[in-house]
């Protein structure tokens, strides 16, 4: 299978340095990790999410799962600061007049049949966490910053982009610690 030419598009585009990792077929974090034989806190794994009325990205260390309730606060924090996301994928800075009170009071898992209306060409459980792709804002566990390069998903089960961190402050990301250890 070939890496969705749009993903590729996309990161041509905006100047985002990659490498394409051929891998064997995996489904988790956990297995990509083991078969690139690579500690499980570099895989970045890609959860979307639907807030009250959006639809969003979280993207959070492969040996970790989302906390729901720090995940509201770091997106109630970053509604009640300044920033929307416009059409064009782009940020832009709201008054807080316009904002009025603006709140997330619940995240959740979006189903299979939302997933694949949304990701065309895309196969399930391989979203690239790219929400500027998607027209969608992408938020990144701060425990992915402190790595030197992380593996995310590139839209097929067989390949992985081996990736900066550090690029989701040039895509516009927002960052917040809404990861929780495993149990």
């Amino acid at each position: 299978m070939k890496i969705p030419q749009k993903v590729i598009k996309f990161l041509d585009e905006n100047k985002i340095k990659y490498e394409i990792v051929n891998h064997r077929t995996v489904y988790t974090a956990y297995d990509k990790a083991a078969t690139l034989k690579v500690k499980p806190n570099i895989i970045g794994k890609t959860l979307v999410l639907k807030t009250d009325k959006d639809l969003v990205i979280a993207l959070l260390p492969g040996n970790k799962n989302l906390d729901k309730n720090k995940f509201l606060k770091v997106a109630n924090d970053w509604l009640n600061k300044k920033e929307e996301i416009n059409s064009h994928g782009r940020i832009r800075i709201m008054s807080r007049a316009k904002r009025g009170t603006l709140r997330y009071s619940h995240a959740d898992f979006i189903s299979e049949k939302l997933m694949k209306n949304k990701f065309k060409g895309i196969k399930i459980g391989t979203i690239p966490p790219f929400g500027n792709l998607y027209k969608l804002l992408t938020f990144v566990d701060r425990g992915l910053l402190k790595e030197k390069n992380i593996f995310v998903n590139s839209g097929i089960y067989e390949a992985s982009f081996k990736i900066l961190p550090k690029i989701f402050e040039k895509l516009g990301g927002v960052f917040g610690n809404f990861a929780k250890t495993k149990k």
